[in-house]
């Protein structure tokens, strides 16, 4: 099963780039202690990890880089992939409400394996419908830019309106709108949220993230997750991600890969490959790099 991973992280933290993981103290993080992950990650690291894989390319995704500067981190990511040939594209760093949002967009969109941008929407809810926010997220169909969408399941009512608003530009939602909550109404609000936002033909999902903290990641934990939002989305629109190494955190990446191809073992080839490959490829337009 040739792999395109669709969300993954680098990071130099010989750089001082990265205040969440240089900076003195933790921040609040929905796996908890992060500690074990404040070290360097790069494409020598990602490889040893996934090499129980033939992993084919791979998405980078902005990873918190000083947002005075986020630019730099697709300068830093150009000569990386020089050096390595990792990732095959990115989704770069940008903030929507920012004054420089039209240049800095730009700049981004100017690098050839640059597909979109990232911006997790504050709090408060209702920032998705400002009209700053939205200012800078019309530019993005004009550059060509995709959307990687990162927000709580509550909020997705916001984001299917944002779709609704903006057709011409493909989001697409990380971590599977993080389903921290397991309880039975907690995954019947996950449920009907992700139904909600996917009535919207120009939307995506990946599946990673998953993982709850002090607990393992299992197949039995997950199998419910996974399978549901195939459903709700289609093959069609789904791709799997490890999330490395933030999800180091809670599994190895064989074990999530592994996890993933069990939970999906009903599937025919061709759905696989399209899990598994082929929809991030159409996403990311991996061949145009």
């Amino acid at each position: 099963m040739k792999v395109i991973d669709s969300h993954h992280h680098f990071w130099d933290l010989g750089l001082k780039r990265h205040p969440w993981l240089t900076e003195e103290g933790l921040i609040p993080f929905r796996y908890g202690d992060y500690a074990a992950i404040r070290q360097n990650y790069m494409p020598a690291e990602f490889r040893s990890d996934a090499q129980d894989f033939e992993i084919a390319g791979s998405v980078y995704i902005e990873a918190e880089w000083n947002p005075s500067d986020p630019v730099g981190e697709t300068a830093w990511l150009k000569k990386l992939r020089q050096e390595d040939g990792l990732p095959s594209v990115c989704v770069a760093q940008a903030w929507l409400h920012h004054d420089d949002v039209e240049s800095v967009l730009s700049r981004q969109a100017a690098f050839d394996f640059v597909r979109g941008v990232r911006h997790k929407p504050p709090e408060p809810d209702g920032f998705m419908a400002e009209t700053r926010w939205r200012r800078g997220f019309a530019l993005l169909s004009q550059l060509g830019l995709s959307f990687d969408l990162q927000t709580p399941w509550p909020r997705l009512g916001e984001a299917a309106a944002l779709a609704r608003d903006f057709p011409d530009t493909q989001i697409i939602l990380n971590h599977t709108g993080l389903p921290a909550d397991r309880s039975e109404e907690g995954l019947a609000g996950w449920r009907k949220a992700m139904q909600q936002f996917a009535e919207a033909p120009n939307v995506a999902v990946k599946i990673s993230g998953i993982g709850l903290p002090d607990k393992p990641w299992t197949v039995a934990c997950n199998r419910e997750i996974v399978l549901d939002t195939i459903e709700i989305f289609g093959v069609e629109r789904c791709m799997f991600a490890s999330n490395f190494p933030v999800d180091s955190l809670v599994a190895s990446y064989t074990t999530i890969f592994n996890g993933f191809l069990e939970i999906t073992s009903g599937f025919s080839q061709p759905e696989r490959e399209k899990l598994f490959h082929d929809n991030a490829v159409r996403y990311y337009r991996i061949n145009n790099s």
